[in-house]
């Protein structure tokens, strides 16, 4: 019989994927592939990806919030073992980061591209990169202990 807690576990784990999985694709395979494009081509390219990717890493917070919170309740809030502690904080962190992202640096891009600003949108998304770039280890981290810190 499935319970509430292997839903919500699912739910964790599988907007976990989507966020982590997609900062890897975005940072190890669309960046390299698009290097190549000029400013004019790649620019706008990637503010269109991002932009489809926000929004998809903005539905996996809220899942991720909703389970995770419901699931730290469930195994003791703050009293819960130390990994999950732990998840909680560097996953608070990652939120944290990715609201940044979303909401100050992002529109830097989208203004960029719109006034055909193409160093300004390069320095924007260079700076979006070394966010994303954190994100990413602090997400295998927050894997790790999820994984190896099981009680």
């Amino acid at each position: 019989m499935i319970h509430a807690f292997d839903v919500a576990l699912f739910l964790h784990i599988l907007s976990v994927a989507v966020w982590v999985g997609g900062m890897v694709f975005a940072h190890f395979c669309l960046r390299p592939a698009v290097a190549e494009l000029t400013p004019q081509s790649r620019l706008p390219l990637m503010e269109s990806a991002l932009g489809k990717f926000f929004m998809w890493v903005s539905v996996a917070v809220i899942v991720i919030l909703l389970s995770g919170g419901f699931m730290m309740a469930k195994v003791g809030n703050m009293q819960a073992p130390w990994p999950v502690l732990a998840m909680a904080a560097t996953g608070i962190v990652m939120m944290m980061l990715f609201g940044h992202l979303r909401f100050a640096m992002f529109p830097r891009v989208q203004r960029a591209v719109q006034a055909q600003r193409w160093p300004d949108g390069a320095a924007a998304i260079a700076s979006i990169r070394r966010i994303v770039m954190i994100n990413l280890v602090l997400g295998i981290v927050t894997i790790a202990f999820g994984v190896l810190g099981r009680v």
